[in-house]
């Protein structure tokens, strides 16, 4: 404490810059390293397009073409986020999404240009964690993507908590049902972690958009429901915890 109140700026700030650091890899000789985004696009002026912009907010960036290259790196080179085209040659990004999630819970972010409900939907149901349509603005991708990140890293007071047969680890984002590790995605990590740390208290779809995705969000309330619905399937025989408030949303049982 007499160090941070030595400090020549406020305590606050020197907890930021802590939680900063914390948050980032290091290299060889103890080096920053930056984080790592994956882009898989087809088409090279959006691809540059997008590398140009995430580069110049400091993340590493990564690019492939096709499908089949996309999940290969993607599984090689574990980035942080993957910024992922529908329309792909070989394999299309419903495909990658699908196969990647069974190997990896890394945050998905469809690049798509098409914008039907259907379609925003299954990309959720394959385990994305956002979609931007096209065309967009590259200050409001970045924004998202600094959004996702920042939300998968969020820091947690209680370093672990069980309920019932589940118990979930907020240092190192994991979650076990009865010994046995559970493959969440990000977001439903979050969903659960926001209804675990306020037991009994419902949240409106709205409250969970917020919350969870951030406000900056543009997705409707289906988005609640199909990640709800994918974690109770996952948290299999306690899917009972997490109970529908009908007509105003959802809450962990106390």
């Amino acid at each position: 404490m007499a160090l941070i109140d030595s400090l020549p700026f406020p305590g606050f700030l020197f907890a930021a810059i802590l939680l900063y650091y914390k948050r980032q890899d290091l290299g060889e000789g103890g080096k920053l390293v930056p984080e790592k985004i994956l882009i898989v696009e087809d088409d090279e002026s959006i691809s540059e397009l997008i590398a140009y912009n995430l580069k110049q907010a400091g993340y590493a960036v990564l690019t492939a073409f096709d499908g089949e290259s996309g999940l290969a790196l993607a599984l090689q080179e574990e980035p942080h986020l993957v910024l992922l085209d529908i329309m792909l040659p070989g394999i299309d990004g419903w495909e990658v999404c699908r196969r990647l999630r069974q190997a990896s819970d890394v945050p998905i972010l469809f690049l798509t240009a098409k914008d039907a409900e259907f379609d925003r939907v299954l990309g959720l149901e394959l385990g994305a964690d956002d979609y931007v349509t096209k065309p967009f603005s590259p200050r409001e991708l970045v924004a998202r993507v600094k959004a996702i990140l920042r939300r998968v890293s969020r820091p947690s007071e209680v370093e672990q908590m069980t309920i019932g047969p589940v118990t979930i680890d907020f240092r190192s984002h994991q979650v076990t049902l009865e010994g046995e590790t559970l493959n969440l995605t990000p977001m439903e990590y979050q969903l659960l972690r926001i209804l675990a740390m306020n037991p009994g208290q419902v949240f409106s779809r709205e409250e969970l958009l917020s919350e969870v995705w951030g406000e900056d969000f543009f997705g409707d309330q289906r988005t609640v429901d199909v990640h709800v619905s994918h974690l109770r399937e996952k948290l299999g025989k306690a899917s009972d915890l997490v109970h529908t408030a009908r007509g105003f949303g959802y809450k962990l049982k106390e």
